[in-house]
């Protein structure tokens, strides 16, 4: 289901392992960010048929946010400052103006980010199965509403316009392919 073109660096597994903290700080602003961007997706005309779907999404993901916040309280991990995130920034910035091209491409967007967690989320639950098997339960917990929010957006999308969601998909994935290799070095989901 996942259409990624480039693999996650190998560096990466190693360096959120190395400071789980950071990154569970790092989780809990992308969880909140992630809530904010499906309840700004309401705000396109397209997608008005769609805002009961984008308030489930909104809720959930703000439900995971508690989550991660009741998780950093049980390990007396201080909530802190957000990085921003070269990758996600990367993507964002390329968003088209004009309606149709501004939805399709923000929901393109927001679904490669759900797909890239989802798929981290695998990986860090099984990495994580004997170090930490609570956070590795936690992980492989939220891996299947990733998945499902990042098709859920592609498919909303191409209800739009299918055939520009494919070209601007075909776009998105060769940017992402080249973002995900530039170097990161801070302990970051993405």
């Amino acid at each position: 289901m996942l259409l990624f073109r480039a693999k996650i660096p190998p560096d990466w597994l190693p360096r959120v392992l190395s400071d789980i903290p950071s990154v569970l700080v790092d989780h809990a602003h992308l969880e909140r960010r992630a809530a904010t961007s499906a309840l700004n997706l309401e705000k396109y005309r397209a997608l008005y048929p769609k805002v009961e779907q984008l308030n489930a999404i909104a809720i959930e993901e703000l439900q995971h946010f508690q989550l991660v916040l009741d998780l950093l309280k049980r390990r007396h991990i201080p909530f802190g400052q957000p990085r921003p995130s070269p990758w996600i920034s990367g993507l964002m910035r390329t968003v088209r103006s004009g309606v149709q091209p501004q939805v399709i491409d923000h929901l393109i967007c927001a679904a490669l980010i759900e797909g890239r967690s989802c798929e981290k989320f695998q990986i860090l639950a099984r990495e994580l199965e004997e170090r930490d098997p609570a956070l590795s339960q936690f992980y492989a917990g939220l891996v299947e509403s990733e998945g499902n929010h990042y098709a859920t957006y592609v498919l909303m999308a191409r209800e739009i316009d299918g055939a520009e969601t494919d070209r601007r998909l075909d776009f998105y994935l060769g940017l992402e392919a080249e973002l995900i290799r530039q170097p990161n070095p801070l302990p970051m989901l993405h």
